[in-house]
This record gives C-alpha cells, sequence and structure tokens, in this order.
C-alpha cells in the first residue's frame, strides 16, 4: 500500500511528471480535465501551470519554437473548452437533478440556494473558481445545473480561465528566470502552492460549519 501511494505521488500527482510525459499534449488534456470532468478534480492543476512556466522554454522548443504567448493561450482555450463541458454536462442534468427528491446528501434548498447565488453573483465565482483547487471542476457543472445566463457563463469563463492560465505560467517563467535554483527545488514549491490555493477553501468550510452549527442550536432552542 506505501508503494502504491509512493507511485501516485510520483506519478499522478506530480506535476513534472505530467511534463516529462507528455508535455504540452499531457497540459492540455490535465486542464481541460480537471475543469470539465467530473473525475478531474484531483489533477494538479495550479502546481502543473507554474511547473509549465518554468520549462516554457522546452515546451516551446517541442512546439516548433512558437512564441511562450501562444503556448499559455494554447493551455487557456483548453481550460474554456473544459469548462463549457462542464456547463454542457450540468444543463444536461438540471432537470433530474431538480426533481430528485431530498437525501442525507442532497437538499433541493442547496439547489435553490445555488440558483440564487448565480444570478446574483455569478460573474466572480466563474472567475474566482478557477484559482480555487476541487472548486473549479465542479462550478461550471453547477453554473449549468442553475442555467446560468450562457452569454455571460461564457465572458467569464474566457476571463477567467485566461487570467489563471497567464498568471500561474507568467509567474513560474518569471520567477524561474529570477530564482533558477526554483527548479532544483520543484517539490517544496508545489506544496506552498496547495497550501495557498487549499487553505481559503479549508478556512470557509471550517467557519462555514460552525455557523450552520450555530443555526441548528438556535433552532433546537426555539
Amino acid at each position: 500500500m506505501t508503494e502504491l501511494l509512493h507511485t501516485i505521488k510520483d506519478t499522478l500527482l506530480s506535476p513534472k511528471w505530467y511534463i516529462e510525459m507528455g508535455g504540452l499534449y499531457m497540459i492540455l488534456f490535465v486542464v481541460f480535465a480537471e475543469t470539465g470532468l467530473f473525475v478531474g478534480f484531483f489533477l494538479p492543476g495550479d502546481s502543473l501551470l507554474f511547473v509549465a512556466g518554468l520549462f516554457i522554454e522546452d515546451l516551446a522548443h517541442e512546439f516548433f519554437d512558437v512564441p511562450y504567448v501562444i503556448i499559455m493561450t494554447m493551455i487557456a482555450i483548453a481550460g474554456v473548452l473544459g469548462n463549457f463541458v462542464g456547463y454542457w454536462f450540468g444543463k444536461k442534468s438540471g432537470p433530474y437533478i431538480y426533481q430528485r427528491k431530498d437525501s442525507f446528501f442532497f437538499k433541493q434548498r442547496h439547489l435553490h440556494s445555488a440558483q440564487k447565488f448565480y444570478e446574483k453573483n455569478g460573474a466572480l465565482t466563474i472567475i474566482a473558481a478557477r484559482f480555487i483547487p476541487i472548486i473549479r471542476t465542479f462550478v461550471p457543472i453547477v453554473a449549468g445545473v442553475v442555467k446560468m445566463d450562457y452569454k455571460k457563463f461564457t465572458l467569464y469563463n474566457i476571463v477567467g480561465s485566461f487570467a489563471w492560465v497567464f498568471s500561474m505560467m507568467l509567474t513560474g517563467h518569471l520567477l524561474g528566470k529570477q530564482f533558477p535554483w526554483i527548479k532544483d527545488r520543484i517539490e517544496i514549491i508545489v506544496i506552498l502552492i496547495i497550501l495557498v490555493t487549499t487553505l481559503p477553501v479549508i478556512i470557509k468550510f471550517a467557519l462555514g460549519g460552525k455557523k450552520e452549527d450555530g443555526i441548528a442550536s438556535e433552532d433546537d432552542e426555539i
């Protein structure tokens, strides 16, 4: 079991592994899958883009020495397409979800709350979610379920994807130029990126859980 965990850590959870195994094509697939497929939530999107920025010269050379901006644009487009697939899946499955009865894991009131949230804060949600692991996988699906305005979704989808890809890759590229030793300390950098991007989610869930407990206590007293 320990050997299996080490294998997963050194492959599926290692950004550098994706680059070495498939180069630009693998990065395009991972970015698409993480934002468009249910099973893509575990993929290392942020850290992969950062590492891709570190080794962007190699990626450009592999792809006929095209300018760096072309490489980043191709990856951003993969993210845009991924979100479109997620939206389409959510929209198609929406009628079934709305007819589903309440259960321990599913409440209709949560779905209706999500719809109201998207109507009011759709733009911020679609753009900001790009920078939050796991959340970015499910946000376009939920947007499709609640039938967020397609034109707005398209605009914010494009803005969010390009902002995410360009910021992560440019950060990796510029830091790699300024501090070449980073390439020899990728594991540490990846851990820091994971902590920085997931900490807000952990805090949000923790505070949300306390808030719900408080509400439940008040209801019990009533």
